[in-house]
């Protein structure tokens, strides 16, 4: 049996129908924004391998500060115990943050750090005496991760858990901002969206612990793009109610919205944040839970004590290590210019797209590139163009988008919105 045919009888893949996988593509090696399959054809990772390989595959600073942490300590547990790569991530993070989230947290996923920030504002609402907030609002078009807790604050209708929705804790769903990046904006809180969420927190605060939700740029829920202006609002009807603000920056993170983190176009900063995906490069998981002194506090001096959380792999010195490298490469690069740069290239090349049928929207912030459709996208097309193309795409529901590497040149560039054009054009 072939490594092909043995995974397509035994190994289950994200969101892949379990009895008919579709086309599978052998990945041999991967450099830079390549990727190499089996029988030595290369491809351009489109998606940084799910958003987190900001500098590349193999970076050889990364690679080498993760070779240089395997042969001293691999792991170790974070129990009673702690190391210098985890100190030194803490510092930088610290260092890059806006002033107030200090606290870190570290777990080994995105999925597992939001888990730890909705505990986190329990207990603080617990300390405060408030131990009936133990709800959560959030925005729909969300996705905040696969595991129990997230999905609940993932949207229950268009989101990928609608199946879970009856097992769920049942949490509050505001309407998506509706008003896009870019676009001017109402005061009036009746045409701005601010209405509801005062509505919900005038009539049902008391019950609230929380509101989550993703900065500016929606990932996973539809690749939208909302004024940033909404946040700040939002800012301060959480803190008229005491109800907590956690923003889930695990895919916008680091840079790829065109600001180091979203939160950044609006001026806003939240009682927690979560990190991940590209906080190491992409070359291996890790994930940060970061709160302000004010929740860490209150959590310290109730009557736990703790955070009652310990995942076996938190702050791994292997992946602490190559979150350090990763960071000193956007502090060595301007990643900004490489991401302005990508930016105005796929406005330009990927502008053509609204004259196509079936095209919906076409929009870009930052290194994220959207072509949105009008009927749903069968990604197995992609798939199966991914050779001929040289392009590694992956849609989903209704859009064909890339987050391509920030150290893509513009020629990988132009392969890369080349194809998405022809995608977009060939859909039935």
């Amino acid at each position: 049996m072939t490594p092909l045919e043995f995974d397509a009888r035994h190994l289950w893949h994200p969101y892949t129908h379990v009895l008919e996988p579709g086309p599978m593509h052998l990945i041999t090696g991967a450099e830079g924004v390549w990727l190499t399959r089996a029988d030595g054809v290369r491809m351009i990772d489109a998606m940084s391998s799910w958003w987190c390989t900001v500098h590349g595959h193999r970076h050889p600073a990364i690679i080498d500060a993760m070779q240089k942490q395997l042969n001293t300590l691999p792991h170790v547990m974070f129990g009673g115990l702690t190391h210098e790569p985890a100190v030194e991530l803490g510092r930088r993070l610290v260092d890059l943050l806006p002033d107030g989230l200090d606290r870190i947290f570290y777990s080994d996923s995105g999925s597992v750090a939001i888990e730890v920030a909705l505990k986190m504002a329990v207990q603080y609402q617990i300390a405060n005496g408030r131990g009936e907030r133990s709800e959560f609002a959030t925005i729909r078009g969300g996705y905040h991760g696969d595991t129990w807790k997230a999905m609940s604050v993932c949207d229950p209708v268009n989101g990928m858990h609608g199946l879970f929705r009856g097992a769920l804790s049942i949490q509050h769903f505001l309407p998506r901002p509706h008003i896009q990046f870019g676009r001017e904006w109402p005061d009036n809180p009746s045409a701005n969206g601010l209405e509801s969420l005062e509505a919900l927190l005038n009539d049902k605060g008391n019950r609230i612990a929380a509101l989550i939700l993703e900065p500016v740029v929606q990932g996973a829920g539809g690749m939208y793009f909302y004024h940033p202006a909404w946040l700040r609002g939002a800012r301060a009807l959480c803190d008229a109610h005491d109800v907590l603000l956690i923003f889930d920056e695990i895919a916008t993170g680091f840079g790829r919205s065109g600001e180091m983190f979203a939160m950044d176009h609006a001026g806003v900063v939240p009682d927690i944040l979560c990190l991940g995906k590209a906080l190491t490069g992409g070359h291996i998981t890790l994930a940060a839970t970061i709160a302000t002194e004010a929740v860490a506090h209150g959590i310290g001096e109730s009557e736990a004590g703790v955070l009652m959380h310990g995942p076996t792999y938190m702050a791994n010195p292997l992946a602490c290590s190559a979150g350090v490298a990763s960071l000193d490469q956007l502090q060595q690069r301007n990643w900004k210019q490489e991401v302005a740069s990508i930016s105005q290239q796929m406005k330009t090349e990927l502008a053509p797209a609204r004259n196509l049928p079936g095209v919906a929207d076409v929009r870009v912030l930052g290194a994220i590139g959207v072509i949105e459709m009008e009927e749903r996208v069968d990604p197995s097309i992609a798939h199966g163009l991914a050779a001929e193309t040289g392009v590694w795409l992956r849609p989903f529901a209704r859009n064909i988008y890339c987050m391509p590497p920030y150290v893509i040149s513009p020629d990988e560039l132009s392969r890369v919105t080349s194809a998405m054009l022809a995608l977009a054009g060939g859909q039935k």
